[in-house]
């Protein structure tokens, strides 16, 4: 199921990602939810991609979500 707003993910993504972060985890999650439309793992895709896509962008450093330099 896509999500409609940053309210809607699940506790632990909205719990360690700052908010840019879970925007593109909504963002990447939503396209990649319409993209593999009739797969039997669709949820499941859906959330590597969007994890993908965060860790693109962001690392965890100890136990924080931080923007990646450069």
């Amino acid at each position: 199921m896509p999500y409609d707003a940053i309210s809607d993910l699940p506790e632990t993504v909205r719990g360690s990602l700052p908010k840019r972060a879970q925007k593109i985890y909504l963002d990447a999650f939503n396209s990649a939810w319409a993209e593999y439309a009739g797969t039997k793992d669709r949820e499941e895709m859906a959330h590597r991609v969007a994890w993908s896509a965060v860790k693109r962008v962001y690392k965890k450093e100890r136990e924080k979500w931080v923007p990646k330099k450069g």
